[in-house]
């Protein structure tokens, strides 16, 4: 059974334009691949030691055909020879003899796998690469017998997206190499890159056969854009050219982020810009160690392959002599003792083996696969039908490669899924320079697409070298990040990485860097000056400390004390005719009352509490209610006084003392009354006003029944008109100190302030609320303070000669003084 092999042991070649006038020119291959010859050897290797392992086809011979090709038309032909199986042609009259290989190992690149796998396909032969990562061939309708031990560029390119996440970079430029290698990876790239929210600048294909007008294009691109990283996904030669015409314009400071076809490719360092490419990230296979390789690779010697011209080009490539002693040349014969046991090159060296053990797990994906259709169980499968290893079909191959499942003699798991595609599992690499001025990639992470998404991408503890030695990680954003409490806004016509930080507006907050929208903050909280975190909002209610507390417990205070020096008056007095002619019992009620009027005021200010609030309101009712009796009683007294003077007129026996004490108790009473159901019923408490200020709380007393407040508020209204009219009839009354008259006053001032609150107290925000309807009882209460008391005390202090009985009993006359 014959595997075959397909290699590009020089990778140039002189293109030719054709004339169509002549017959086309051969065209040459140049250029020495040392890695393409490696995986020929790898691959032979890796037969041998299978014929030589027993436990693998036993009885059976691998054998392998290996071509040397470079382009894609003759990699075609190539392919179409090993799937055609020609062996050797007897005669023109005969038949030809055919040995169809039973699978196709290759090729490295991904245009010339393309180009043969689909041909290749038709004849369900199997075709396994070790390099050819276009996602393209992963279409099973397309390439329906395609494999590869290496993973699809699917995965890598969504590797290459995470790893752009990781560090931060929102804004990078794309370079594709023209071909369906580099289509197909940095569209992946750009579809990965947009779930995961970046941006891409820009995106610029070219190839090295195209003229230098492109390349130098691209170089103006890169100039002008504002990113400072660039995915690259070309292959080594693109970015050779690209990296030298970037060198010769001094364009620097660029982050390479590279893809596997190019960022371990050890020629790198033979271009002129290799110095841009130092701090380059990028993803590649993960090594691994095969045993007996190096032995196998230093072992190997002309004699064993006599046939092989290219064996004798790259035994006089490293020993520097010929092996023709007929050709004129000036080097010296080979003597054929050289040896490649202490020859250090890039062929020799086995250790960072990654696309050759891809190679190596190539050729046994398919011995695995023949020696499950040699090996036939009939006890485990009752209708398998062994066949004999002569009559093994490639078709069969190609079924049994679909369920290949095993473990590598370093503990590699290798199979395959329903595309044909390996396990994804990649090694991060950073290109740093050696002592000897060569790249080398050092590994410092890895990517496992096996893993769950968030565990799939690790990083090592080996530091990375950045590009143009910078110590810290490279910054390549479009917009600077949104501090918190601000939030992103786009920028109109302009991508989505691009935006403006707008600060939130008030009462809510953002307290992540770019942050797209900013939070609201729970009713009791508002947002800080800086608008990155929610505080607890003022919580306002009228205090003593202010200004505007403290003026009007002065004024409450100075009231009382008012009140209380007129108490003292009177009672220094209280046998004079003026106090006695006024009702002394009902005037020392009546100025007990307006104390309590003043000190209830106090009880609106400071923090509201449950028993606060229904003290202040029912205080407030019951102690005016007792103020407006007395007045009330003190004006009925009046008019009663005048009437019981007229001749047969005895009323005054209805509206004696007890009978005032009465009418003040009942018209109290019926407050009380109002109070009890009030608090009863739904009574007053403490409540936090959220909607009237936005960035404060309002501690306010709740009413709770509104119909209880404006009861005890019109009840004492009733009174007051109900005094106010009776006042007011008695107001022209001719005795020489007519108290009716200041009670008018007093009553007039007493409705005035009160009607006035009724749209102050509506209209008030907050505190004032509260500091109205304080003002509105200290201004009825010295009201009916000053327009009551005031004349008298000045009667009592200042004109004692007016307070005898006869100057109270008088009639009016024009010398007379009215108070």
């Amino acid at each position: 059974m014959v595997i075959g092999g397909i290699f590009s042991f020089r990778t140039g070649q002189d293109y030719v334009v054709d004339t169509f006038q002549t017959l086309p020119e051969f065209r040459k291959c140049k250029n020495f691949n040392f890695r393409e010859f490696k995986f020929a050897q790898v691959m032979i290797f890796a037969i041998n030691e299978i014929n030589k392992n027993p436990e693998i086809l036993p009885n059976v011979t691998i054998g392998y055909k290996i071509y040397n090709r470079c382009g894609t038309m003759d990699i075609l032909r190539a392919a179409l020879a090993l799937a055609g199986g020609t062996q050797k042609e007897i005669s023109h009259d005969n038949c030809t003899e055919t040995d169809t290989v039973q699978a196709i190992l290759g090729h490295s690149g991904s245009r010339p796998t393309i180009a043969f796998a689909q041909v290749v396909g038709r004849f369900q032969i199997p075709v396994i690469s070790h390099f050819a990562t276009c996602a393209c061939l992963s279409d099973r309708k397309r390439y329906p017998s395609f494999f590869r031990t290496i993973p699809s560029d699917y995965y890598q390119s969504r590797a290459l997206a995470k790893l752009v996440k990781y560090f931060g970079w929102t804004w990078v430029g794309a370079v594709a190499v023209n071909n369906e290698y580099g289509f197909n990876g940095i569209a992946a790239f750009i579809q990965a890159a947009q779930e995961y929210g970046i941006c891409i600048e820009y995106s610029e294909a070219f190839s090295s056969s195209d003229p230098p007008k492109r390349l130098f294009e691209i170089t103006e691109v890169i100039r002008m854009s504002t990113s400072r990283v660039i995915v690259a996904f070309m292959t080594h030669r693109e970015v050779k050219l690209l990296s030298t015409a970037l060198y010769q314009q001094n364009i620097t400071g660029l982050q390479w982020i590279g893809s596997d076809a190019w960022i371990t490719d050890d020629s790198l360092a033979d271009s002129r810009g290799h110095s841009l490419l130092v701090g380059s990230l990028g993803f590649t296979v993960r090594r691994a160690k095969i045993t007996g390789l190096e032995e196998h690779l230093r072992q190997l010697h002309p004699a064993q392959f006599p046939k092989s011209q290219f064996f004798k080009n790259f035994w006089e490539e490293v020993f520097d002599c010929s092996l023709d002693e007929t050709e004129n040349t000036q080097t010296q014969s080979c003597s054929g003792f050289e040896s490649l046991e202490n020859v250090d090159s890039v062929f020799t060296d086995v250790s960072e083996l990654r696309f050759s053990n891809n190679v190596y797990k190539s050729v046994y994906a398919v011995a695995k696969a023949l020696d499950a259709l040699v090996k036939c169980n009939k006890k485990l499968l009752p209708n398998e039908n062994c066949i004999k290893p002569k009559n093994i079909q490639p078709w069969q191959v190609l079924q049994k490669l679909n369920s290949v499942n095993f473990t590598t003699a370093e503990g590699e798991r290798v199979s395959f899924d329903s595309n044909g595609d390996s396990l994804a599992s990649y090694e991060l690499v950073n290109l740093q320079m050696t002592n000897k001025g060569t790249l080398t990639g050092e590994t410092v992470g890895i990517f496992d697409a096996s893993l769950p998404e968030s565990h799939q991408f690790i990083m090592n503890s080996i530091p990375i070298v950045w590009s143009n030695g910078l110590e810290g990680v490279p910054v390549s954003v479009c917009s600077k990040q949104c501090a918190p409490g601000t939030q992103k806004v786009l920028s109109k016509g302009k991508p989505i990485c691009c935006y403006d930080c707008i600060p939130c507006p008030t009462g809510e907050i953002s307290n992540v860097t770019d942050s797209i929208l900013c939070m609201k903050c729970p009713l009791e909280y508002w947002s800080n000056r800086e608008r990155d975190a929610c505080i607890p909002k003022h919580i306002e209610f009228l205090v003593y400390g202010e200004i505007l507390g403290t003026l009007l417990a002065f004024f409450s205070l100075f009231g009382v004390l008012i009140t209380a020096m007129t108490a003292i008056i009177f009672y220094c007095h209280k046998e004079t005719p003026l106090v006695r002619a006024n009702n002394s019992e009902l005037s020392f009620l009546l100025l007990f009352s307006l104390t309590l009027c003043f000190l209830c005021s106090l009880t609106f200010i400071g923090r509201p509490t449950e028993w606060s609030c229904m003290l202040r309101h029912t205080a407030f009712g019951i102690t005016f209610v007792l103020c407006i009796s007395c007045v009330l009683g003190k004006t009925i007294v009046v008019l009663m006084a005048f009437r019981a003077t007229l001749p047969g007129r005895n009323v005054m026996k209805w509206f004696g003392p007890a009978q005032q004490r009465i009418s003040v108790l009942a018209f109290t009473a019926i407050q009380v009354l109002i109070c009890i159901l009030w608090l009863t019923i739904n009574p007053p408490f403490p409540f936090m006003n959220l909607s009237l200020y936005n960035d404060r709380i309002i501690l306010e007393c709740n009413l709770g029944s509104v119909v209880g407040f404006w009861a005890v508020l019109g009840y004492i209204g009733l009174l007051a008109l109900l005094c106010f009219v009776l006042a007011f009839l008695a107001r022209s009354l001719p005795d020489n100190f007519n108290e009716a008259k200041f009670i008018t006053f007093s009553m007039l001032i007493f409705c005035a302030v009160w009607i006035a609150f009724v749209p102050a107290y509506v209209s008030s925000p907050g505190k004032f609320t509260v500091a109205v309807e304080i003002f509105a009882i200290l201004a009825s209460s010295y009201g009916l303070l000053l327009c009551i008391f005031l004349p008298k005390c000045f009667i009592l202090l200042f004109r004692p000669e007016k307070n005898t009985k006869k100057h109270i009993m008088g009639k009016s006359s024009n010398n007379d003084i009215q108070y």
